[in-house]
């Protein structure tokens, strides 16, 4: 399974039209690009991986992240497996603990509680199904020290979600050199500091008002204010903007703070249609 270059990571491929997302996909793998993964916030995730899978040659496709309060390990565990089955070793099982606001809105009287002890119960399950997911086939959605300490030590990796270069250098000192260190990178390709705020800060707002992300800005040193007001300074570190050259700088700096490979979210202005043109744009500088 090869985890390095650039990955694609868009909710169009996940529930967009099935058949275009197959259409994009199988583009996006003859442009080059590594990897696809795709959001889980309920639903039929794994036929989803499975159409992607079936529409295209090399490129993995990854769940960025399987939500595992949504979820039974030993179904994972079966699906995964039939997966691999069909497609050899493509398929990368992304799982997190998600958020507590968007986990009790989704499941009324289960609460969200002792995330750490839920991944680790959840590990332990994909371990003991029959057939098993291994460590080696999964990675885990980590931004703290001690999620990034279960990832070391129970899968491959580690993939985090909204973070800056900072975050990777911290992730891969966490980590170790052998553990796959996979962050996220949002991107607008835009001409003006201003055409990209009107793209892209209501989109961060909604992910500062979850605690996880919140909390993971606070320790990199981030303010109550910059979460607040959505700062300039917080804006530029998360979000990549500007033309192809800005968006290339943007993921050396990641590869340079450690990680083996970075996946780009695009945002538009027009965030319901999938944007295939930039991606096109970018397969040929990055």
């Amino acid at each position: 399974m090869d985890l390095s270059g650039v990955g694609v990571w868009s909710p169009h491929l996940r529930y967009g039209d099935r058949a275009e997302a197959a259409d994009a996909a199988a583009e996006l793998d003859e442009l080059g690009f590594r990897t696809l993964w795709v959001p889980d916030a309920g639903g039929p995730v794994f036929d989803a991986a499975g159409d992607l899978l079936a529409a295209t040659d090399r490129i993995v496709v990854a769940t960025g992240v399987l939500n595992l309060w949504l979820h039974a390990p030993a179904a994972v565990a079966r699906s995964a497996g039939a997966l691999a089955a069909a497609h050899g070793d493509r398929f990368l099982l992304g799982l997190g603990v998600s958020h507590g606001p968007r986990v009790d809105a989704v499941r009324p009287g289960r609460r969200y509680h002792k995330p750490l002890r839920a991944m680790n119960t959840f590990l332990d399950d994909l371990d003991t199904a029959r057939p098993p997911v291994p460590a080696t086939a999964r990675v885990l959605a980590a931004l703290g020290p001690r999620m990034l300490g279960i990832a070391a030590r129970r899968a491959r990796g580690a993939h985090s979600y909204l973070v800056p270069p900072e975050h990777t250098r911290l992730a891969r000192e966490a980590l170790g050199d052998e553990a796959l260190v996979l962050p996220e990178q949002t991107a607008i390709l835009c001409a003006s500091a201003d055409e990209a705020r009107t793209i892209g800060a209501g989109w961060l707002r909604r992910y500062l008002d979850l605690p996880n992300y919140a909390r993971n800005l606070l320790r990199l040193g981030f303010t109550e204010d910059d979460l607040t007001s959505v700062s300039d300074r917080l804006f530029d570190a998360l979000i990549a903007w500007g033309d192809e050259e800005a968006i290339s700088r943007r993921i050396h700096e990641h590869r340079a703070a450690g990680a083996d490979h970075v996946c780009l979210q695009l945002l538009t202005a027009t965030p319901e249609k999938f944007p295939r043109e930039e991606w096109r744009r970018l397969a040929f500088t990055l």
